[in-house]
């Protein structure tokens, strides 16, 4: 993902259907620093934080430009990834950490330095796509965070709609209401959130994958496709923007199509996207290659070996594997 001090594209979350209580996980990443618009080198060193989704901090590091940061020991669950430089917030990154078992997620960060005033030492780095908003709407969304969490969603929308009441332009806000909305089910809600959030910011790329997952699930292929392929050329190595659109060509009829997306949504990320080998399993099984579903449904037991069917798969894969 890249984000830069003009716009930070943040990763919408992956849903996950895994238990609540798995844990041992890794939460790791490069920090990515373009310093060809500073004018000089930048021995700059950052802080990254990791905070629960309701706002509670869990761990910090220090980080030298170009360097990794590691949370280890994490639990299932949603978390924010927040960057500083001299105590001044200039990312924030939504990430999931699902899995049965114990593995490693990883969410590289990219950021470009610009020197746009002389009166900054090193230069101006800012969050595009962290809006700012005030502390008290702060307050509230932590509130709406916290009441989403324990599953309370009618709360939790009520205290987002008190934000984008008083601030129409908080287009963080409106998309997330929008995720509560298709959480419930509540769908021509969740798509007026989620078309809002882009009147407002067109590049939000959270905003068009989950518009793009709510046309998959009431089967608007064609509205799907269009936001996805959207996504897809402002930010090429979204897994997820990837996977979804193949989803969409599939459902569509189109595996052809579908292919290519799928194989590359595994290809950048293989853990977290495994399930589309599911995807390219059942479409070559429909269409006689069962050795090459086969192959696919071994991959995916690779990557998750608890699954609770891997019988069924393995004598599907017993039964129909390509011979040596």
């Amino acid at each position: 993902m890249k984000l830069s001090f003009a716009s930070l594209l943040v990763i919408i979350l992956l849903a996950g259907n895994v238990a609540a209580q798995a844990g041992g996980h890794i939460l790791f990443g490069d920090l990515k620093v373009d310093e060809s618009q500073a004018g000089r080198s930048t021995m700059a060193t950052f802080q990254v934080l990791l905070y629960t989704e309701s706002g509670g901090l869990l761990m910090r590091q220090t980080v030298p430009a170009n360097g990794r940061y590691r949370f280890l020991d994490l639990r299932n669950g949603r978390y924010e990834v927040v960057v500083e430089f001299e105590n001044r917030e200039i990312a924030r990154v939504r990430v999931s950490v699902n899995s049965p078992f114990k593995t490693d997620f990883r969410e590289d960060i990219e950021l470009q330095w610009r020197n746009v005033s002389t009166t900054i030492k090193t230069g101006v780095v800012s969050a595009g796509e962290f809006y700012n908003r005030p502390d008290a709407h702060k307050s509230l969304l932590r509130q709406a965070r916290e009441a989403t969490e324990k599953k309370r969603y009618e709360q939790a929308n009520l205290l987002m709609r008190q934000i984008v009441d008083a601030d129409d332009r908080d287009f963080p806000v409106w998309e997330e209401l929008g995720t509560n909305f298709f959480i419930t089910k509540t769908f021509f809600e969740a798509e007026s959130c989620y078309l809002k959030a882009l009147q407002l910011k067109p590049d939000y790329i959270p905003a068009m994958i989950n518009l793009g997952r709510l046309r998959i699930v009431v089967k608007n292929l064609n509205g799907a496709v269009e936001v996805l392929e959207r996504a897809l050329k402002l930010q090429p190595t979204s897994a997820q923007a990837n996977y979804f659109l193949g989803e969409a060509y599939l459902q569509a009829k189109l595996g052809s199509k579908a292919v290519p997306y799928l194989n590359e949504a595994i290809r950048l990320d293989p853990a977290t996207m495994a399930d589309a080998h599911l995807l390219l399993a059942a479409l070559y099984n429909a269409k006689g290659l069962k050795d090459k579903a086969a192959a696919e449904y071994a991959a995916f037991l690779k990557q998750r070996p608890n699954y609770s069917d891997r019988k069924k798969l393995e004598a599907y894969i017993s039964a129909n594997k390509a011979p040596n």
